[in-house]
């Protein structure tokens, strides 16, 4: 069965009281500077609005971080969260796992790498929810000791198959993608095997890390979705269903798994 479309007219949500919603930290997105006539503006650290919509209707309570390199400051972090998502945004860079051939480093972001490689090593310990999209997704795969494929068309398709379009769809679903039965992303789904997702991504998952499951392709074979094990709730999906969670049921319904389980913590305090 393929995961169920919500009517476009409705928007959904969980009613939760303000002081019972989990906090949810938010890791930032970083734009560099522009300029402004003479000057130049400072970088901006910040969050895509459908990313904080999309926690609010599920019963969370989102908040930003900042980034940062130290790590009593990222404990504390963890410390006070319910919960942890990261976002996604630019690629991770490949000598992060050992991969020193060339690699356009405009492409990369070594600001987030450094604070969100020491924020999932934190988040990972102290066993919080930790929720992931897209380069969320692949650095939690290279934070347990994974790699990368850095050009998704460069994988092919499946015998008899040709590959799905991956890259710049983000309102609407381009593909279907199947579930592997028994794992965390079918209990957080709803059940289904076979969702729909949207899609907008060239990098995705190659050799997985340490207890770490690839619990989701692409019908064509594309990597879709991890979860690490010895976790309460740790899941990283390759698509963005923050841009979708309006109307497609599945995945409205990861972000409440994902607020959910947060509540737990919350309520275990």
């Amino acid at each position: 069965m393929i995961g169920t479309r919500t009517s476009s007219s409705y928007t959904p949500h969980v009613d939760v009281d303000p002081a019972d919603r989990p906090l949810i930290l938010v890791a930032p997105r970083w734009e560099e500077a522009k300029p402004y006539l003479s000057e130049t503006l400072s970088p901006n650290e910040e969050i895509a609005s459908v990313f904080v919509d999309a926690i609010l209707a599920a019963g969370g309570l989102p908040l930003q971080m900042s980034i940062t390199e130290d790590i009593e400051v990222i404990r504390h972090y963890v410390d006070i969260a319910d919960g942890i998502a990261i976002p996604g945004g630019p690629d991770v860079n490949p000598k992060r796992w050992g991969d020193d051939r060339p690699y356009d480093p405009t492409l990369c972001c070594e600001i987030r790498d450094s604070f969100e490689f020491k924020l999932v090593g934190e988040v990972l310990r102290a066993k919080k929810p930790l929720f992931t999209t897209c380069r969320g997704t692949q650095l939690l795969n290279v934070a347990t000791g994974g790699t990368l494929c850095m050009d998704v068309p460069s994988l092919g398709a499946r015998e008899g198959r040709t590959q799905w379009r991956h890259t710049h769809v983000l309102n609407d679903p381009v593909h279907p993608v199947e579930v592997v039965p028994g794992s965390l992303l079918e209990r957080t789904v709803g059940g289904h095997r076979l969702i729909q997702t949207n899609s907008a991504h060239h990098c995705c998952v190659d050799r997985l890390g340490k207890s770490t499951r690839l619990v989701a392709k692409a019908t064509d074979g594309v990597p879709e979705c991890i979860e690490v094990e010895g976790q309460p709730f740790c899941l990283g999906v390759q698509w963005h269903p923050e841009y979708t969670w309006k109307t497609l049921e599945t995945d409205f319904n990861l972000w409440k798994s994902f607020v959910e389980a947060a509540a737990k913590v919350k309520q275990a305090r």
